[in-house]
């Protein structure tokens, strides 16, 4: 017997990932929670890693057109807004 397709409730828990340019124009992705992402080479690796990420599930991804920044801070959740500001502290690591 076939295995059913999981709830539409159960899919929605699923990691929504971001992916986008930092102000140093560096790929960025992270997950809109603020628990895991990085810095990238070129869009398609972000692209990859972020499809890995949430179980390659393509209408989970989203492409910011603003600038978006990775939060480093360690703290979850700090960064689980979907809006892309521009963070000076942030601006000035790495």
């Amino acid at each position: 017997m076939p295995e059913a397709e999981p709830p539409a409730a159960s899919r929605s828990n699923s990691p929504l990932f971001l992916i986008g340019k930092n102000s140093r124009g560096q790929w960025v992705v992270r997950d809109q929670r603020g628990l895991c992402g990085g810095l990238f080479v070129g869009r398609a690796e972000a692209l990859k890693y972020a499809m890995f990420e949430n179980g390659n599930r393509p209408n989970a991804v989203i492409m910011v057109p603003d600038v978006l920044e990775l939060d480093m801070s360690g703290r979850p959740g700090a960064s689980n807004q979907v809006t892309t500001d521009v963070q000076p502290a942030l601006a000035r690591a790495a």
